[in-house]
């Protein structure tokens, strides 16, 4: 089993194209025709995002500024970069940021992180440094 993608509904699908392509580094790699509609694929690497049109349903509530925390919302996608105040620089007034940037060196030196809604109101969270742990048979509920 492998990753695969994930779908996003899209007010826009161009403006979610170029929001992807331009400071994520997605390039088209299909646009399936339905006639009176189409499917774009984005593709970097091995990651793909299936853009959709998106359909006449209203949002499902207030989202928190790191995404949604209802059950079965995705909470938000999330990119990994050499750094986060580069990226910024480079997205500028495109960045419309939720939360941070934010730094959890107590955590992991280095990791810092921002939150930003892409054209569609999806939550998109870059960070720089994160590390996977070397333990990781600690029960997280109890410590």
């Amino acid at each position: 089993m492998r990753w695969s993608h994930v779908g996003l509904n899209c007010t826009d699908q161009k403006t979610t194209e170029e929001f992807y392509t331009r400071y994520f580094g997605f390039d088209r790699a299909r646009v399936v025709n339905l006639g009176d509609a189409q499917i774009v694929f984005l593709r970097k690497g091995d990651a793909y995002l299936e853009l959709f049109p998106a359909g006449t349903e209203p949002p499902a509530g207030p989202d928190g500024n790191d995404g949604p925390q209802a059950p079965g919302r995705m909470r938000h996608l999330a990119f990994q970069t050499d750094s986060v105040d580069a990226f910024l620089a480079d997205i500028g007034d495109a960045a419309d940021i939720t939360l941070g940037p934010l730094d959890f060196d107590d955590f992991i030196c280095g990791w810092r992180t921002v939150w930003l809604r892409d054209p569609d109101g999806v939550i998109v969270e870059v960070s720089q440094g994160f590390q996977d742990e070397a333990d990781t048979t600690k029960d997280v509920t109890h410590g």
